[in-house]
């Protein structure tokens, strides 16, 4: 017989399906649920039952919104020229906050791993062509992960589009702010070098 009760662990086994969190991490989460006040506990399980019932996927760039089209496809100030191409609406968020990018989004939902058998067809691939070949877009900006998935991800696409006549580019990669070169491995080196430019 166990000598937690069986809902503390049925809450530990559901938080540690999460990314990131594993057995120890969930533990530690299920028990500080416990010790909470009811109202914050019922404020947290009104929020995640809200995010599933009252967010959807955009029906253009399949980023997650409130409504479909999501703001950004709806802004009028946005260029509907540039399209940048992520993974997932994470990648979104991140890019906005830098304020440089006023183009259009169009969110994969993942990218091309054939060890976990994710292939072209179960991301927003076909979409995208789609929308390219409408005419009205003159470049995409692929900037899915700079890892394996991301870049098998990248020429996948980069070959779908190669009979339109949009610019295909991609996110420049190099040395981060702040980081000394004596640290950096030799891809990323290799990359600073290549994507260099004039001063």
């Amino acid at each position: 017989m166990s000598a937690t009760p069986r809902p503390v662990t049925r809450l530990v086994d559901e938080l540690s399906r999460l990314p990131g969190i594993g057995p120890k991490t969930a533990s530690r989460l299920a028990y500080r649920l416990l010790r909470s006040p009811m109202e914050q506990v019922l404020a947290l399980s009104e929020a995640i039952r809200q995010v599933k019932e009252l967010t959807v996927l955009c029906s253009v760039c399949f980023n997650i919104a409130e409504a479909t089209p999501c703001a950004i496809c709806s802004d009028p100030n946005r260029d509907t020229s540039q399209i940048c191409v992520v993974e997932d609406p994470l990648d979104v968020i991140a890019l906005e906050r830098t304020r440089q990018f006023r183009g259009l989004y169009h969110v994969l939902q993942g990218a091309i791993s054939p060890v976990e058998g994710i292939g072209p067809g179960e991301l927003r691939i076909a979409e995208l062509v789609a929308r390219v070949r409408q005419g009205t877009v003159r470049e995409v900006l692929l900037a899915t992960n700079p890892n394996l998935e991301g870049e098998a991800t990248a020429m996948y696409i980069a070959q779908q589009l190669a009979g339109t006549p949009v610019r295909v580019t991609r996110l420049a990669r190099g040395l981060p702010v702040g980081g000394d070169l004596e640290y950096a491995d030799e891809i990323t080196l290799a990359q600073a070098l290549e994507g260099r430019r004039e001063m």
